[in-house]
């Protein structure tokens, strides 16, 4: 079946179970410090999107044919080699209370597991569901402590940036962090030399999902199972921040399995202690 099938299938059923209903707006609440510097950049702010949809029961996990899988444990991002048809799922910028936790319920639902890149602040404002993202069985990771661009501070901002986030999600989360993703992929080779050092796994990006444009869901979809058609395999951008990511994705996956696509999980594998910083300075 097709993704454009897929989504019109899931999108009926939902108005079979109630059309009525509608979901709150969303107002300026969700609203945060790096919110700021995503507006900034000209990236708009979530619209009001449909609530989430249903997978259909032969989509769930115990399927002998499922979307789950390899494990892969990495020290850099040079371990990630993945092999065709092999995606690594990755969210952006949470986490976020009533988004976050839908893509979860997805991500469970699908037997599939997911890298989440946290915002330090986000993680720090909701430590519940910072852990209950790792208590799932997900990875890990950070993302500044407030979204800023590192590639526009000096070394020593960056870095500070850089650690304070890492302490914010550690704290949240109670595991070490070991994974980190650029804001806005604005990075420096003197940063990626200091995060080598410290033996965090960088993960760049080979599918953008651009799932922070107010596009529809289904349009996002198909926009990344495109780009991802292209490619072969790759590490999948979005945002568990945004409704429509959440509302798109039992869809997305479903494509990725009826595609034959498989879902790699990624796990830290320590070899060497890290270098302290200050011998980077």
């Amino acid at each position: 079946m097709s993704l454009r099938a897929l989504l019109a299938s899931f999108a009926a059923t939902i108005c079979l179970a109630g059309c009525a209903s509608h979901p709150p707006k969303e107002g300026d609440s969700l609203k945060t410090a790096f919110a700021a510097s995503i507006a900034a950049k000209k990236m708009p702010l979530d619209a009001d999107d449909p609530v989430v949809m249903e997978p259909a029961s032969w989509m769930r996990p115990g399927n002998p044919n499922g979307l789950a899988g390899r494990t892969l444990n990495v020290s850099s991002l040079g371990d990630i080699k993945l092999k065709h048809k092999e995606v690594v799922l990755t969210f952006d910028d949470g986490p976020v209370p009533g988004k976050t936790e839908n893509i979860l319920a997805t991500l469970d639902r699908f037997g599939v597991k997911a890298t989440f890149l946290m915002v330090g602040e986000m993680a720090q404002n909701h430590p519940a569901i910072a852990r209950e993202v790792l208590d799932r069985g997900n990875t890990i990771g950070s993302h500044t402590f407030r979204h800023a661009d590192l590639r526009g501070l000096n070394f020593d901002a960056a870095v500070a940036e850089f650690m304070r986030g890492e302490k914010a999600v550690a704290k949240a989360t109670q595991t070490d962090v070991h994974f980190f993703r650029f804001p806005y992929l604005s990075d420096t080779r003197r940063l990626r030399d200091m995060l080598a050092a410290r033996e965090v796994v960088v993960m760049d990006v080979d599918v953008d999902s651009k799932d922070y444009y107010k596009n529809s869901p289904d349009q996002v979809a198909l926009r990344t199972m495109d780009a991802l058609h292209k490619r072969g395999s790759g590490i999948i951008l979005m945002h568990d921040i945004h409704k429509r990511t959440a509302t798109l994705l039992p869809a997305l996956l479903a494509q990725l399995k009826s595609d034959g696509y498989k879902v790699v999980t990624l796990r830290y594998k320590r070899e060497h202690a890290p270098m302290v910083m200050a011998s980077l300075r």
